[in-house]
């Protein structure tokens, strides 16, 4: 396959909502990006999108085994490094999801360093500052409403359904995915200068398969933004992290003139009459979204998961929703349909429970529910022909936009770092060019659904 030109980068991410996050990242730079749901074929991009300087692949594999994940990720991966981008980076949660069971970050290292064997220490790279997530001597921080919590106390990953962290030394928890030693490259390190971190670099890269970054600030973004740059190409071409990985390149391109762009992204769009909010997220943060939606003119329908993932109950539940929500915003009443009311609701339990009497994996839990909102979307749009969207949980955004054909997505707004507005190129006529917001379950302040209802442009952006 030939190279394609002008391509800086490309990615695949781990879920949906993360997959926008990265292309968030750089489009907010200046680079223009384009994400898609499956590899995309060569004659696809030099026919509809010639002048892309990056592009992602939005995956599932969050929610995937390390068997399911060995049979996904080897060959898509393969495919990216054919496009001839000078870095593929495997995009992962700034929580650093992932279990030996699944989503198993450790399985892609392996992945990586087969497909790779002449490269050297994969980066990891996972701590962005923009969103609150930090990594020092290897351990990793969340902020959640002003306070920052080590990642095994995080309120919500200390206890999350599927892959709780339970350690928050990065390298020790990857230590249990994959036998790969991971060296550090510490707070300590970023703060020499070019020379002397050049060096530490190429010490630490020797000592272990894999190097993680410590971020703290922003100028450590920068400076590890021109390391990783100046290993691209065949020899080390992959880097797994959280959209830091983005920042942390743009960050150093803006200082470059051979790669910058003078271009200002356009960022403009009008508000609508009424929003569909549909939400497969447990989080805190979703949870005061729902909150605010419901106390400013939302009308809130709780979908019964119980019933939803029972298959003797599913059609009903379904249709019950279908019915009242369609109804409501035909009506002109905008509406949020969510699975729970954050991370302490019963019905996650209860959930599970039913799970387990059928003979389900309770791991499964995600993928099951995700499936029937992606179809319970697709079908409220169809029958209201609503022209924007939003869908919060990255399992739930996945299933919803392979329901409704999407196989693009271009930005067109920020509305909350991890979280845009995007335009859908959608194989199905009816939803090519609607508009979606698709938010991670930590992502956006409490007014973030009514801020896309309004579309009301975001004050972080940055121009690279």
């Amino acid at each position: 396959m030939a190279a394609q030109q002008n391509l800086l980068i490309s990615f695949y991410g781990d879920d949906f909502t993360g997959s926008t996050d990265s292309m968030e990242a750089l489009t907010t730079s200046g680079v223009k990006t384009i994400l898609f749901l499956e590899v995309p074929d060569q004659r696809l991009l030099q026919e509809r999108f010639p002048d892309i300087q990056a592009f992602g692949v939005a995956g599932l594999s969050r929610t995937m085994s390390p068997v399911e994940m060995e049979e996904e990720l080897k060959p898509v991966l393969k495919k990216l490094h054919s496009f001839g981008a000078p870095l593929v980076h495997y995009k992962i949660c700034s929580t650093f999801d992932s279990s030996p069971e699944i989503g198993s970050i450790g399985k892609v290292m392996d992945i990586c360093a087969e497909l790779s064997p002449s490269q050297g220490a994969i980066p990891l790279l996972v701590g962005c500052p923009l969103l609150k997530r930090y990594t020092v001597f290897g351990n990793h921080f969340a902020t959640v409403e002003a306070e920052t919590y080590r990642l095994d106390r995080h309120p919500t990953m200390s206890k999350h359904p599927t892959t709780p962290m339970n350690e928050a030394d990065l390298r020790n928890h990857l230590s249990q995915q994959t036998d790969k030693r991971t060296s550090l490259l510490s707070v300590l390190d970023l703060e020499k200068d070019e020379e002397q971190l050049k060096a530490a670099y190429s010490q630490k890269a020797m000592s272990g398969e894999g190097i993680l970054f410590d971020v703290l600030q922003d100028h450590h973004l920068a400076k590890i933004g021109k390391l990783l740059w100046e290993q691209r190409g065949q020899t080390s071409p992959f880097v797994i992290g959280s959209s830091g990985v983005e920042y942390a390149l743009t960050e150093y391109w803006r200082n470059q003139p051979e790669i910058g762009s003078d271009a200002t992204p356009d960022f403009t769009t009008s508000s609508v009459e009424n929003l569909l909010v549909v939400s497969g997220s447990c989080s805190p943060v979703t949870r005061e979204q729902i909150e605010w939606a419901l106390t400013n003119g939302f009308i809130g329908i709780q979908i019964q998961t119980e019933e939803l993932v029972h298959p003797l109950k599913q059609e009903q539940a379904f249709t019950e929703t279908f019915h009242q929500a369609s109804q409501l915003l035909l009506k002109g009443k905008s509406v949020v349909i969510y699975t729970s009311f954050g991370p302490d609701d019963p019905s996650i339990a209860q959930t599970k429970d039913i799970l387990v009497s059928l003979g389900e994996n309770p791991a499964n839990t995600g993928k099951i529910i995700g499936k029937q909102l992606g179809k319970l979307t697709k079908e409220i749009l169809q029958y209201t022909g609503l022209k924007r969207a939003v869908i919060a949980g990255g399992d739930t955004s996945g299933y919803a936009t392979k329901e409704l054909g999407v196989y693009g997505l271009e930005m067109m707004m920020p509305i909350a770092p991890g979280g845009p507005l995007c335009r859908c190129y959608s194989e199905d006529e009816q939803f090519d060019g609607l508009e979606l917001s698709l938010k991670g379950g930590q992502v956006g302040k409490a007014d973030y659904f009514g801020v896309v209802q309004a579309g009301n442009r975001a004050i972080f952006i940055t121009e690279l």
